[in-house]
């Protein structure tokens, strides 16, 4: 168990970390904006380039910092809930449903407030769909969950697979860019970092339970967890968290599958250092991905979720030799 001072030096150097991510995010660009016109489009004065800063550079990294804390939260929550160390926030079908939505929208040509919505609608009804058919008889697995989740996942997949078929040509970058992830897209940041706060405020109080629930169900209960009403609220917060990052900004793997895993690498398995850590390396690193795919081939850009997938897939074999070690 690390001592307090340690986890607040953790958590201090996460912090450092994320404002660094976000600074390198204001400061890099296809367009050069010196840091005397950042730091006065911060201030709220006018300045040369400061425009660009405020209405397109940091509303871009606060939403790209909230989704990746969001996805990491929601990581963590999940391979808890399920027991499983290859669990991730799409797992239970959440982000396929938000894709059926938000493709849907795409296809009828919908504003992005009408994409977004019916993306955040898709979602909420796959949470439901699953929830209520992983307990069709009162009971509660992680076998019967994952199963279901993977079932309706594949579901969804086929609809969108449907929806980019009949979908007119010039329609489909959009959707495909979507699909893939892009902070590109993203429409207003504030709802995503209020539902990462919230999150993390409402997590926090079950970190201990969560813990022991972490050693087995029965040792738990044993313990005095009220199991059932802990699952409920992990299976909630982390479906809320998965929506709304996928509602902002499309499907971004590997963030919420890599993140809990090296986070735990390096600080242990203790949840109330665990969430908070994951959240704010999750953060960092989508926001310092978003950073490079918007500056490898500018002007042109790419897809964050490519990248992340490119930084996530080594990183998850090196963790899998070293477990095999």
């Amino acid at each position: 168990m690390p001592t307090r001072r340690r986890a607040l030096l953790i958590l201090f150097g996460l912090s450092l970390l994320a404002l660094l991510s976000i600074g390198l995010a204001l400061t890099a660009g296809s367009m050069q904006v010196p840091p005397a016109s950042i730091l006065a489009g911060l201030l709220g004065q006018d300045a040369p380039g400061a425009d660009i800063v405020i209405e397109l550079r940091l509303p871009r990294a606060l939403a790209g910092f909230a989704c990746g804390g969001l996805l990491a939260l929601a990581g963590a929550l999940m391979q808890v809930l399920l027991r499983n160390p290859l669990a991730d926030p799409y797992v239970l079908g959440i982000s396929g449903g938000a894709g059926v939505g938000a493709m849907f929208g795409m296809l009828l040509g919908f504003s992005v407030l009408g994409v977004d919505s019916l993306a955040f609608a898709g979602a909420f009804g796959a949470m439901l769909l699953v929830f209520g058919l992983a307990h069709g008889d009162g009971s509660w697995t992680q076998t019967r969950l994952l199963l279901t989740g993977v079932i309706v996942a594949a579901g969804c997949g086929a609809l969108v697979a449907l929806m980019l078929t009949i979908a007119d040509e010039h329609k489909l970058r959009g959707m495909l860019f979507w699909l893939m992830g892009d902070l590109g897209q993203a429409g207003e940041w504030w709802p995503a970092l209020l539902t990462l706060g919230v999150t993390l405020l409402f997590a926090m109080p079950f970190a201990r339970e969560l813990n022991l629930l972490a050693r087995g169900q029965m040792q738990a209960q044993a313990l005095g967890v009220s199991v059932n009403r802990l699952r409920y609220a992990i299976y909630l917060l982390a479906s809320l968290a998965t929506a709304t990052a996928v509602t902002t900004a499309g499907s971004i793997g590997f963030v919420g599958l890599i993140i809990p895993h090296l986070v735990r690498l390096a600080i242990g398995n203790d949840q109330r250092l665990l969430l908070p850590a994951a959240a704010l390396a999750g953060g960092s690193l989508l926001v310092l991905a978003d950073t490079l795919a918007r500056t490898l081939i500018a002007p042109q850009q790419l897809p964050v979720g490519v990248l992340t997938a490119l930084i996530g897939v080594p990183v998850f074999l090196f963790l899998l030799s070293r477990q095999s070690k």
